[in-house]
């Protein structure tokens, strides 16, 4: 027999693909199993099943082992267990199937989280003389974790308990009563003997009792079509296409969603608007060949009408119809790491085609795999699962795991290793925690105490509102001048006011900060965090920041509160910035001893809509300062 080709209906069209994965406890027959599925379908070569009958006889025996299909190293042999995840393609008439084969042994539960991350179905291998044990439990509750909708429990080995149907129907209420707790959407039952086929590919005659479906006729015809988000447009991008100046591509795969040609998008982070020019699938020549429209799972790549800065970790969605974009989020995790989890260290943390420095910034609770009730926080050592928070560096673009397993999936890499630690499922903290709580807000395990002296009466006591404005724009657009100045002459009127400069909180609280996207992300964040308290103290900031980047511009608008941010932005051309090159940076720019230098070799993101647009190249100083104090006293009036 010869493996077949891809399979395609009457009509020439290819058939879907069900992917799936099996679990369960050594020995339970899962190799078996799977060897019997691919032989009895008819997807084993010739030559392999020759092999196989050679090693048989060799051993003395008149019966292939079709453990051996799937157990491809040596060592997995002599051992007599499955250590690995191995994926596996086939295809019947009626569907073509990737699997997904994940280890039984407990160590080894990582990896069937693994293998189960992105499946439609998983089915699960009980013994019928041990039935469900805590195994059992902790694959099916892995299963349900990581929001697989449909579960096979097989009841294998039926044949060593006499192919008893209340042995059968013992298992099934046990399960039953056990999975009541998981949520999973659909669970089938079928008693199975995978050494001798009963109810694999065949029906068995030995169990006359049962009257549903064999285990291939469940996977064709299971109804899947259905799962797919075609709502939430994600589209995380793995890499830039610039082969020549006509054509500036963005290849990735659409992670859920549908986007059409001619729809507006938003990119992340920058929050840049275009439509879509062409969507293409890789074939000959830059282009590819052109497609209408792409749905999940589709590799394509992307080209919009406008050129725009975007870089690998950028995400493409909806204008109105975008994921979270957060340093902070609740998480489900299941640790994989031989070393326990260590709260001090600060992880890699991989999310879509986006990476960034994260740490584990509180732990909710363990699970206890027995009741899955909750157990004391303590860091989770390896197969262990719990509830964390985790912040992050760089901000992420995420979904709940529940709406979208696309973006709500992330794995922790070891800093120093480089192996993967952990992977997670990102909670809805609105639905869990029963409130919503907003970007940048402290974790559950924190709470904010509230003065007895409130905004408002510090407020009336100085007769002004405080209010931040936020001075951007290129280095020597005048903005620390401009900044100064502004304080002087509020600070003269008997304002409380404080001026903040990006450099002067650099050689303190963000001391530790260096000069990467990543590092001037969060030195923006931690100034907006020191605006917004000094705000609540009544104190109007005026802050100095070059901040090149939209998104963490507007970040900073929702730290400080969009009623309190005034946005100015001095639009003085480079060619005067550089003309004036009050430090000499600059220069040291065009030598190449700085690197990711605003102007020169790092983009500035004009602000759309700024509260006050300042052109210092044609305004003096002194009318500079003159519009931004009337900007203040006007926004700042009670």
């Amino acid at each position: 027999m010869m493996s077949p080709a891809p399979a395609a209906d009457q009509n020439g069209s290819h058939l879907s693909i069900l992917r799936f994965s099996t679990a369960g406890s050594v020995d339970d027959g899962k190799s078996t199993l799977i060897g019997r599925l691919l032989h009895d379908s008819g997807n084993v070569y010739e030559d392999h099943l020759a092999a196989l009958e050679a090693t048989a006889k060799k051993a003395g025996s008149t019966r292939v082992s079709l453990a051996l299909l799937t157990d491809g190293l040596k060592a997995e042999r002599e051992q007599g267990i499955t250590i690995d995840v191995a994926y596996r393609y086939f295809a019947t008439p009626r569907r073509r199937f990737i699997l997904a084969d994940s280890p039984g042994h407990v160590q080894y539960t990582r990896n069937m989280a693994t293998g189960a991350s992105t499946v439609d179905l998983t089915i699960i291998l009980v013994d019928a003389r041990t039935g469900v044990i805590e195994q059992t439990k902790r694959h099916a509750f892995i299963t349900a974790l990581l929001g697989v909708p449909r579960i096979v429990l097989a009841v294998n080995k039926m044949d060593l308990v006499g192919y008893s149907q209340d042995r059968f129907e013992e298992i099934v209420a046990d399960f039953t009563e056990f999975s009541a707790k998981l949520g999973v959407r659909e669970i089938k039952f079928i008693p199975v003997s995978a050494l001798e086929g009963d109810n694999v590919v065949e029906r068995s005659g030995k169990m006359p009792w049962y009257g549903g479906e064999t285990v291939l006729e469940h996977l064709e015809s299971v109804y899947i079509a259905g799962d797919q988000n075609l709502v939430d447009f994600r589209f995380p991008v793995q890499y830039v296409l610039n082969p020549n100046q006509n054509f500036r591509g963005y290849a990735g795969t659409v992670a859920s969603g549908l986007v059409r040609v001619g729809e507006e998008v938003v990119v992340l982070p920058s929050l840049a608007k275009s439509k879509v020019k062409s969507i293409a699938v890789p074939g000959k020549g830059v282009k590819g060949a052109q497609i209408p429209e792409a749905t999940s799972r589709d590799a394509v790549v992307i080209q919009l009408e406008h050129q725009i800065d975007i870089s690998r970790g950028d995400m493409i969605v909806r204008p109105k119809n975008v994921p979270r974009v957060t340093t902070q989020f609740d998480a489900m995790l299941v640790w994989m790491g031989d070393v326990p989890m260590d709260t001090a260290t600060r992880y890699i943390i991989r999310h879509t085609a986006r990476e960034s420095k994260a740490y584990i910034s509180g732990i909710d609770y363990k699970i206890d795999i027995h009741t899955l009730g909750r157990m004391d926080p303590a860091p989770l050592a390896s197969n262990e699962i719990g509830r964390v928070s985790i912040s992050t560096t760089t901000p992420l673009f995420v979904d709940p795991y529940q709406k979208n397993r696309s973006t709500g999936n992330f794995i922790l890499i070891d800093p120093v290793s480089f192996l993967t630690v952990g992977a997670g499922m990102i909670i809805d903290r609105g639905r869990s925690e029963g409130a919503e709580l907003e970007d940048g807000e402290a974790a559950p395990n924190l709470h904010h105490e509230v003065a007895l002296v409130t905004q408002r009466e510090r407020e009336l006591r100085s007769g002004r509102k405080a209010v931040t404005v936020w001075l951007t724009g290129l280095s020597g657009s005048g903005k620390s001048t401009i900044a100064k100045a502004v304080e002087r002459s509020i600070f003269d009127d008997g304002v409380p006011v404080y001026f903040v400069d990006g450099d002067n909180l650099r050689t303190g609280l963000n001391k530790g900060l260096g000069f990467s996207r990543e590092d001037r992300s969060e030195n923006l964040r931690r100034a907006a965090e020191v605006a917004a308290l000094m705000n609540e103290a009544g104190v109007t900031v005026i802050c100095a920041f070059i901040s090149p980047y939209a998104a963490d511009r507007e970040r900073s608008r929702e730290i400080i509160g969009k009623e309190r941010f005034l946005e100015v932005y001095l639009s003085t051309p480079v060619s005067v910035c550089e003309e004036r090159d009050p430090h000499g940076l600059y220069r040291k720019a065009r030598a190449g001893e700085i690197k990711n230098f605003t102007g020169v070799n790092d983009p500035y993101e004009v602000p759309e809509s700024p509260a006050l647009r300042i052109d210092t190249a044609a305004k003096s100083v002194e009318n500079s300062v003159e519009e931004v104090v009337a900007l203040v006293v006007n926004r700042a009036s009670l």
